[in-house]
């Protein structure tokens, strides 16, 4: 059985808050290095401009959607992130990057709330599909995504170039 906190508040980023999505990301990638697309080795040496830029751009599209969750009272860091985006070229898919949850805040609901709010973004853009990558295998973050309804469709691929993992 999970625990509750009291609230899980999940809020969209603020361009002005490239800092601590920059820590909370690089410590994601540090934490889970097999569940992203991305390294901590090719994130890590980032600019302060480049962070920011990124967080400015993706809050300022309208196609981004850069989602936190904060346990109010609890923590000033962000218990969770998650990333949302409307797909380049076909507007009626809609993407889900970067989903993580502080190891602190894990079976507490966090990714659950993240999920949804990021479902119910896609639903506002009039989304017809919400696709997302996972490392495949029997973990929780599978499991959340099929308990939400998520199935997989098409052949794994590795999660990153030259790695063994399939996602």
């Amino acid at each position: 059985m999970t625990s509750s906190p009291a609230s899980i508040t999940v809020r969209n980023l603020t361009a002005d808050e490239w800092q601590q999505y920059r820590q909370t990301r690089l410590r994601s990638l540090v934490d889970s290095p097999n569940a992203f697309g991305s390294t901590f080795a090719a994130e890590k040496d980032r600019s302060d401009e480049a962070w920011a830029t990124r967080l400015l751009l993706a809050t300022s599209s309208g196609k981004d959607h850069p989602l936190v969750a904060e346990i109010p009272d609890v923590s000033n860091e962000f218990a969770g992130l998650l990333w949302v985006k409307e797909d380049a070229t076909d507007t009626s898919i809609v993407h889900i990057f970067q989903m993580w949850v502080a190891p602190e805040y894990r079976g507490q609901g966090v990714a659950t709330e993240l999920l949804r709010a990021a479902i119910l973004w896609a639903r506002s853009r009039c989304a017809k599909l919400v696709q997302l990558g996972v490392t495949c295998g029997d973990s929780a973050a599978m499991r959340l995504y099929l308990r939400e309804g998520f199935r997989a469709i098409g052949t794994p691929e590795p999660l990153r170039p030259d790695s063994a993992l399939l996602a």
